[in-house]
Parts: structure tokens; sequence; C-alpha cells
């Protein structure tokens, strides 16, 4: 078994609307061989509790789109790990200490990740990009 091309569609959404918001080390993983809860886990880190907000709410906006409402939302108060979870796909949007520190990626790296055809030119250009040129 793997995810439903429906859960697919509503990682790669929710993973753009995360770029968008500057959602970075954006990544999903088909978690459906090891869980029956769930298709998808999609992890997103943000650099601060504010950034953790926002990108909370592009995910939500874009999947409200696409007719999807989380079934449950944890984490709001303290806006340093907010889980939203669609059933088929569970966001973690984690502040980096707490993706760091957790390392969910550590737990699920064994199943195969989703290709989230993410626009590179709404990607963040790394620091040396931003930089400009050496001479």
């Amino acid at each position: 078994m793997t995810a439903t091309d429906h859960a697919v569609e509503l990682t790669r959404a929710a993973a753009q609307a995360a770029s968008d918001k500057l959602g970075s080390d954006i990544v999903a993983y088909d978690v459906s061989e090891q869980l029956a809860i769930t298709d998808v886990f999609l992890v997103i880190t943000a650099t601060n509790e504010r950034q953790v907000g926002a990108v909370v709410d592009g995910v939500e906006e874009a999947l409200r789109g696409l007719d999807a409402k989380p079934l449950r939302r944890e984490g709001d108060r303290q806006q340093r790990w907010v889980l939203l979870d669609y059933y088929e796909l569970v966001v973690h949007v984690q502040h980096s200490e707490e993706r760091a520190f957790y390392a969910l990626e550590r737990l699920w790296h064994d199943c195969p990740e989703i290709d989230l055809q993410l626009d590179q030119h709404l990607a963040r250009p790394s620091a040396q990009d931003a930089a400009g040129p050496t001479w």
C-alpha cells in the first residue's frame, strides 16, 4: 500500500504553501506501510514562533481551497510545534529547535520520501546566493 493520490495532492499543496511562507527543510514521508492512521507525514521548519503560526495559517488556507479541513490541531498556544491532522496527511510545523531536538527524520528515514515538486523560483536563496557574487 502507498499513499493515495489525494494524500499526495494535499501534501504537495501544503508543502508549497509552507514554502511560500518561508518554511524550510520541508520533507514528506509516505508512512502508509508503517501506520494505519495516516498516509503521509509532512515536516516543516520555521525559525521562530511567529513564523510557525504563519506557516500553519498558510497550510490551512491552501488545503481549505482543496476542501480539506483538519480533524485535529495541536500545539497552537506555544507555537513551537503545531500538528495538523488531515487524516491522510499529518503536518508537523516545528520551530527549528524542536526540529533539531526531536529529529522526526530519524524515525521515518526508512519510509519512501515523496517528491514535493516545489516551485524552484519560490525557494529561498541560500545565504551565499543572498550575499551576492564574490569577486
